[in-house]
């Protein structure tokens, strides 16, 4: 606490006892380890009709939550400033950003508030992105809001599903570089629920500058929803009939959605994203059959023995392959839970985001090919990368 300035103390003391914090993000871990957080929220809950914070701490394949008084928040807040390099400061009077350079020198900017407080409720309502109580165009075009802006009670699930995958997206955007505009491509479009989802919160939610394209094979739902971006005046969303393997972008892609792509229509989706240095991906498997003929080990049979346990061992061999692959190309990966808009039991999301500076990857491949011999299984993304992959795994 001796290399805080007197004024950033006191700051920091007064929003944890004047009510003033909404959210406080702190990211960029300095350290990169499994057993340290990589990135930490703090906000405001009610607990028995008394204010305290909840701390959220994100390590690399799980989220743990601790609540604290306002005291013990300030504390704590205190002591892993420098752990990050850097912090995020919502109030509603103003914005702080603390920057912590290598040497511990903290520099502090100030901006207008971005943020606009909302009720401090536990364990009783939730406060979404997308707010109940006024009319929301898509959501009452889709059937999700009556056009008074209430959740029809047979779409609750919906609405809240939608929140869940705007919320995983917001996290996204705090980890990459400002930009004045925005590409996003979302392969397998489908309904495009969560497409029509994603443009409204980043266009009028957030105020971004996006180009925003859906793509699907199915020409009767693609030309569905160009009508309906169309009649919603939503001008920089656009849809397009196309297959994923051919697609070509017209500029960087920025973001990569690829929302329940069937089996190895995924790998295609992830592909491409890597290929064009997408900044981020987010992607939904379904229906991974590939590996499930594939998969064999004597000392597993007593598993692989029974078909349904196969069938969803298969599915998370997959997804580990994949979300290894994606290390060794360059990209920071977890592997989240997100919960399906069909009802299933396939409610993992694959969240991957590209490193400014890649570092040697002879381990992770090490690993890999270690994983993939146990199992005797050669996945389709391997596939797509065997010429980037060959040289290194000769090593071995």
């Amino acid at each position: 606490m001796n290399d805080f300035d007197p004024k950033l103390t006191k700051l920091l003391h007064g929003l944890f006892q004047d009510n003033s914090l909404i959210l406080a993000v702190l990211s960029n871990a300095k350290l990169k380890s499994e057993d340290l957080p990589q990135k930490m929220t703090i906000k405001p809950v009610i607990i028995r009709h008394q204010k305290h914070f909840q701390v959220s701490l994100q390590y690399r394949e799980k989220i743990i939550h601790q609540n604290y008084t306002s005291e013990q928040c300030y504390e704590y807040l205190i002591h892993q400033i420098h752990n990050f390099k850097q912090t995020h400061l919502f109030t509603d009077q103003f914005d702080v950003q603390l920057l912590v350079s290598k040497k511990g020198k903290i520099t502090l900017l100030t901006k207008p508030p971005s943020k606009i407080k909302t009720g401090q409720i536990h364990n009783r309502k939730k406060n979404y992105l997308l707010e109940e109580g006024s009319p929301i165009p898509f959501l009452v075009e889709l059937g999700i809001f009556s056009p008074s802006g209430k959740v029809i009670d047979k779409k609750r699930d919906k609405f809240r599903q939608i929140n869940r995958f705007l919320e995983l997206i917001d996290d996204v955007l705090s980890q990459l570089k400002p930009r004045k505009n925005w590409h996003i491509v979302d392969f397998g479009c489908g309904k495009a629920y969560l497409t029509f989802a994603l443009y409204h919160f980043l266009k009028y939610q957030k105020g971004l500058e996006i180009d925003m394209l859906g793509l699907d094979l199915k020409r009767d739902v693609i030309e569905q929803c160009q009508a309906l971006a169309a009649k919603l005046g939503y001008d920089s969303l656009k849809f397009k009939v196309g297959d994923i393997n051919e697609h070509k972008p017209e500029s960087k892609v920025d973001i990569m959605l690829s929302l329940h792509a069937c089996n190895t229509a995924t790998d295609a989706a992830l592909e491409q994203a890597i290929r064009w240095q997408a900044d981020a991906i987010l992607s939904v498997p379904c229906c991974q059959h590939e590996l499930y003929h594939q998969i064999s080990n004597h000392f597993l049979d007593p598993l692989l023995k029974h078909g349904i346990l196969k069938e969803r061992f298969a599915a998370l061999a997959t997804d580990a392959a994949r979300g290894q692959l994606l290390e060794i190309m360059g990209y920071r990966t977890q592997i989240l839970e997100f919960i399906d808009l069909e009802h299933t039991p396939k409610n993992l999301m694959i969240r991957a985001i590209r490193e400014k500076s890649t570092s040697p990857k002879g381990a992770l491949i090490q690993k890999y090919l270690e994983y993939k011999q146990a199992l005797n299984i050669f996945p389709s993304l391997e596939k797509r990368f065997e010429k980037e992959l060959l040289p290194a795994s000769n090593q071995y």
